[in-house]
């Protein structure tokens, strides 16, 4: 195992105390900090020593898959780390957003030569396990709920989005088309007619709160056709592919496959490509959006995925207990939420505190962690 030194992402609706306060660092931050990357993703890569210097787990992989990524993962995914391991800390909501399909995604790729909407021909599933109480947008629920929702406000022009709604899970492909190609000199006075509604409930109080971030994006209504949920600690929302999310507040550990590439779908100033945001979503009914914990062994968890990019598993451990062996594949990123965590590979030991993290490649042996704390254990999903 060696120390891994992840990257800081400053995007403007970071927290300015979770990360800090996880890492021991004064806080409020100077900035915004939204992300601490830890991987290998080229946008952000982390760093291990090597020669006093820091040097980028990126090119390590390149120059070393053998013994970073052993020949199994190298002959899935060649010379890179398939998934990302991220603490994100959302103080504001995320734009609406969704993913493409592994298929989607080398199609995309191929034919983007601006690179405007694919930037890799990766897809991106993601995992975001809760660590304070966290609020997002996931998924469609049922069309009718919806429709109900909307009329609720009494807005005549939204009366043809609810009449789609109501046709039933095949109205939504065509209620999220009318919404979004809202004409942009409209688009403030729908919002204004919305919160202009005496609507009590869930659905006022959320398109109230989103507004007063973006009080003329459509997306404030779009955001009613998603489930509204709220985990608690240790709770998980699993986001595949073409699903329509945003996380709106709270800090948790996420792990995705290694991609950028996003297609947005409205609370936000940057670029919503309609068409291409249409293409790519699956208009269903996301049934549950939240994944519990399934315990694997004593102190261990897991929140199991269909993915092979990636799998996360939390470990705790106490120092009256036994140390928890993993005989994980490798790559394997530890990282420390809690306490303190002593984690072996058979190569190397490392002491990490709260925000630390370590990283053992492929050649290392089965990890062992004791310790008195917790942690999260990021590693490829193929076995």
């Amino acid at each position: 195992m060696e120390l891994l030194q992840g990257r800081i992402r400053d995007y403007a609706w970071g927290s300015r105390t979770a990360i800090a306060e996880l890492q021991g660092r004064p806080a409020p931050s100077a900035g915004p900090e939204a992300e601490l990357w830890l991987g290998a993703h080229p946008g952000a890569p982390a760093t291990v020593e090597r020669d006093g210097s820091p040097a980028s787990l990126t090119d390590l992989l390149v120059a070393e898959p053998a013994h970073w990524l052993g020949e199994r993962l190298v002959g899935r995914f060649g010379t890179r780390l398939p998934f990302l391991l991220k603490v994100l800390a959302a103080d504001a909501p995320l734009s609406l957003q969704a993913h493409p399909d592994a298929e989607q995604a080398r199609a995309g790729y191929a034919a983007d030569a601006d690179r405007v909407n694919y930037v890799d021909p990766y897809h991106k599933p993601e995992l975001l396990v809760a660590l304070s109480e966290f609020e997002a947008l996931c998924g469609f629920r049922d069309p009718a709920e919806s429709a109900t929702a909307i009329a609720a406000f009494g807005v005549p022009a939204l009366e043809p989005v609810v009449a789609a709604l109501r046709t039933g899970p095949a109205g939504l492909r065509e209620a999220v088309r009318l919404l979004l190609s809202w004409p942009a000199a409209e688009r403030a006075g729908l919002v204004a007619d919305v919160l202009a509604a005496e609507v009590a409930g869930p659905d006022a109080e959320l398109a109230r709160a989103l507004s007063a971030d973006y009080p003329a994006d459509p997306g404030v209504v779009v955001a009613l056709l998603l489930h509204h949920v709220r985990l608690a600690p240790g709770e998980a929302i699993w986001m595949p592919a073409g699903n329509l999310h945003a996380y709106l507040r709270g800090t948790g550990v996420e792990i995705m496959a290694a991609s950028d590439n996003v297609l947005r779908g409205g609370l936000t100033p940057k670029r919503v490509d309609v068409d291409e945001l249409v293409r790519v979503l699956r208009f269903e009914v996301l049934d549950d959006p939240v994944v519990r914990p399934e315990p694997v062994a004593p102190g261990v968890v897991t929140w199991p995925v269909p993915v092979e990019d990636f799998a996360l598993h939390r470990v705790e451990v106490t120092p009256d207990g036994p140390a928890v062996r993993l005989a994980l594949p490798g790559p394997r990123v530890v990282l420390c939420r809690a306490g303190e965590l002593v984690v072996d590979d058979g190569v190397g030991r490392v002491t990490l505190t709260a925000g630390q993290a370590a990283i053992g490649a492929a050649a290392g042996g089965p990890l062992v962690l004791g310790g008195n704390g917790e942690g999260f254990v990021a590693t490829a999903g193929v076995r």
